[in-house]
């Protein structure tokens, strides 16, 4: 197929795509873990002991991100060693968190409305 070359479907299966990329961002635990490997590559017992959460926990959450092709795997010796496939994800992080704050501002903006509103009408 050449490039130019687009089947009926193509357009809903990047959407499928993208969506499944998504997902597998859209946890906690994932969210940080990757935030953890913002400063290199770990391993299962070096991000179990950072978070403190259980080591079946965090592999299964590594599965899920490795599964996406957002995280690689390096194994030395024993030890299988994650990190970040494209340090883009990064800068994705990045424009989320601002957008988060920026959003999260305007809320904060709003209930110091509700709140001054409360006080002039004189409740305590």
């Amino acid at each position: 197929m050449t490039r130019g070359a687009l089947r009926p479907d193509d357009a809903e299966r990047l959407r499928q795509f993208k969506a499944e990329f998504f997902k597998a961002l859209a946890h906690p635990l994932r969210i940080w873990i990757l935030e953890l490997l913002r400063n290199g590559p770990m391993s299962v017992t070096q991000i179990q002991e950072a978070t403190g959460i259980p080591s079946s926990s965090v592999s299964q959450q590594l599965a899920v991100l490795r599964g996406r092709n957002i995280l690689t795997t390096e194994r030395r010796g024993t030890t299988i060693i994650y990190s970040v496939a494209d340090a883009e994800l990064f800068e994705l992080l990045d424009v989320a968190r601002r957008l988060f704050n920026a959003h999260l501002s305007d809320t904060i903006d709003l209930l110091r409305l509700v709140e001054d509103e409360g006080v002039a009408a004189g409740e305590r």
